[in-house]
């Protein structure tokens, strides 16, 4: 019974406490006051977030413009530098000696003509195999000594080809790549390269008194249209290999050499 007693004492007294802080003006507006600092401090804290909140609003809408002119720019370099590219690794001209068109690996055809050079007898000749074009030129204005162009034909027909048969060419130009490199012995070319035709080495006889010069003959050669008849003229012939100076393996004695045409 005691204990109820003191316990009730204690509640009353904890009640008129409570009712006299709730009773008290200053303890109040006290109360007020720290939550109006509060309310105060927090709405402070909400501009300075909106301020940054808006710089770096604005900031990003900087750099999105920045980031759409940088884009524009780098696809009209990267268009130019396509167009430069282009430019630049486009125009490799090479012959193909025995036919009348060019291959099919971004090709265009420049002329289609006739193989020609020097007569094979003639000492003092100029050495090299040119592809005469088909619609010349000509003059009449020289009359002092001079030089002779001679058509080229088939001496025999290990080519495939009666002999006397005339030798076409045609001058083939690269639209995508600029270098050109004709490698002898081989079939294929290097990696990184492209062929544009492999063929069989020839060259001029070496019991001949004129020069010559060693061209790639295009594997299926072809031959002019009435060039039947045996002129003569610039003559080429197989080339085999001759050991002793050159290195026999990988090279073997009496083998015909191949040839190809590679663009890169």
């Amino acid at each position: 019974m005691v204990v109820w007693i003191l316990l009730i004492v204690f509640l009353t007294r904890a009640v008129a406490e409570k009712r006299i802080l709730l009773n008290d003006p200053n303890l109040v507006q006290s109360q007020i006051h720290a939550l109006e600092r509060k309310m105060e401090d927090v709405v402070t804290k909400n501009s300075d977030l909106a301020a940054k909140y808006n710089d770096l609003f604005a900031k990003y809408n900087d750099l999105s413009t920045k980031y759409t002119d940088q884009s524009l720019q780098f696809t009209d370099l990267s268009a130019k530098y396509n167009t430069l590219l282009t430019k630049t690794n486009a125009g490799g001209i090479f012959v193909r000696w025995g036919r009348k068109d060019c291959p099919g690996n971004k090709t265009e055809l420049v002329y289609s003509g006739f193989a020609g050079g020097s007569y094979y007898r003639h000492s003092g000749a100029a050495a090299e195999f040119v592809c005469l074009p088909p619609d010349p030129d000509l003059t009449t204005k020289y009359t002092s000594s001079y030089a002779y162009m001679y058509g080229s034909e088939y001496y025999s027909n290990e080519f495939g080809h009666d002999g006397g048969n005339d030798l076409p060419c045609s001058v083939c130009r690269s639209t995508v790549q600029s270098s050109v490199l004709m490698i002898p012995a081989k079939s294929s070319c290097y990696d990184g390269w492209s062929m544009q035709y492999q063929g069989d080495l020839v060259a001029g006889y070496t019991a001949n008194e004129a020069a010559s010069q060693y061209i790639c003959l295009d594997e299926h050669s072809e031959t002019l249209t009435g060039g039947q008849r045996s002129d003569y003229g610039k003559l080429f012939f197989p080339v085999k290999a001759v050991c002793g100076a050159l290195a026999c393996p990988p090279y073997h004695n009496d083998r015909y050499l191949t040839c190809v045409v590679c663009t890169k």
